[in-house]
């Protein structure tokens, strides 16, 4: 990335590592390409080293966009293997060296003046880097409210997959949340229990027990919070419930906190202006926090299978 540019100087687009500055579209496919779009968020983080970046569960990512264009008829022109290959490129040319958020976007290509029901369309592949800092250990917490809005179901959208469209539901509840004094949100199903945050799963501790909504609730399939619940059991020791939750149990649980690729662990101290457990980050996050850093940053060896090296250019010395 170019020192002050406020973007990288490469994208991967359709096969092909460009300059920023020639991937364009013309404004009249903005909407109607999104439609069908689906997309991963992935992070990479700067090891201790300085060196060496470490892409978090890359070929899981890649493989739930596969299943995501699947669901929404769209054709992978690419082996996973290619786009991995692509993936790592891009963050050697555009010389990342800091916490970094990768997004492939998978949308169908050509779509002006068509309908937007019509099947077979081609399908475009972006690949994007920008810069995002890890907040892990740094005290952030979050106060929720249940939201208004109901989470999409099975028989609306398919939950369980990146697909853009969903995160309009997503939007609306977090707006509504802010606009009423809270930082996020979350949001009940349709029949009425817990099912994830804006953008982000949800996990809660009560009586040394770790719970969580569980697939069926209409949450996403997400990376993270997979890979949460092996650490919790793994490293911490701790058993972990996937089930329906109930709304009061959120108010009765000694901790609550949201995970995924951007929240990572994301404490939460008050959900409709009652205090989970004391009001602070609790001792079982705190320790899912740490140990979740060590293996971001590549300090945690049991866990190496989970990280794709990628070594970067050191900056000349002055």
């Amino acid at each position: 990335m170019t020192s002050g540019s406020m973007h990288p100087d490469f994208v991967w687009w359709n096969g092909e590592r460009r300059p920023w500055d020639e991937c364009t579209i013309h404004v009249t496919e903005l909407g109607w390409s999104t439609v069908g779009a689906v997309f991963e968020g992935i992070r990479a983080y700067m090891g201790d080293s300085g060196d060496e970046l470490h892409i978090f569960r890359l070929q899981e990512h890649l493989e739930r966009l596969e299943r995501s264009m699947r669901l929404v008829r769209l054709r992978l022109d690419y082996s996973l293997d290619q786009i991995s290959a692509a993936t790592t490129d891009l963050l050697r040319a555009n010389e990342i060296r800091e916490d970094t958020y990768i997004r492939p976007l998978a949308y169908a290509a050509d779509t002006s003046g068509k309908r937007f029901a019509q099947i077979g369309l081609d399908a475009a592949l972006l690949i994007n880097t920008s810069p995002m800092a890890s907040h892990l250990k740094t005290g952030i917490t979050q106060t929720a409210k249940v939201s208004s809005w109901r989470r999409i179901s099975e028989d609306v959208m398919p939950p369980r997959v990146k697909n853009l469209s969903n995160y309009r539901n997503s939007q609306l509840a977090g707006m509504e949340a802010r606009l009423d004094g809270y930082d996020t949100a979350i949001l009940l199903n349709q029949q009425g229990k817990v099912s994830e945050g804006p953008g982000a799963c949800l996990m809660l501790i009560s009586r040394n027990q770790i719970v969580t909504p569980d697939i069926g609730s209409g949450i996403l399939e997400s990376i993270t919070r997979d890979a949460l619940i092996v650490v919790l059991r793994e490293v911490l020791g701790l058993e972990v419930v996937e089930r329906e939750v109930d709304r009061t149990e959120l108010y009765l649980a000694d901790e609550v906190f949201t995970c995924g690729t951007a929240a990572e662990v994301t404490p939460v101290v008050s959900i409709d202006k009652y205090d989970v457990g004391a009001g602070t980050i609790g001792p079982v996050t705190h320790a899912l926090e740490t140990a979740f850093d060590d293996i971001l940053r590549g300090r945690d060896a049991r866990y190496a299978h989970w990280r794709t090296p990628v070594q970067v250019a050191t900056p000349a010395a002055v």
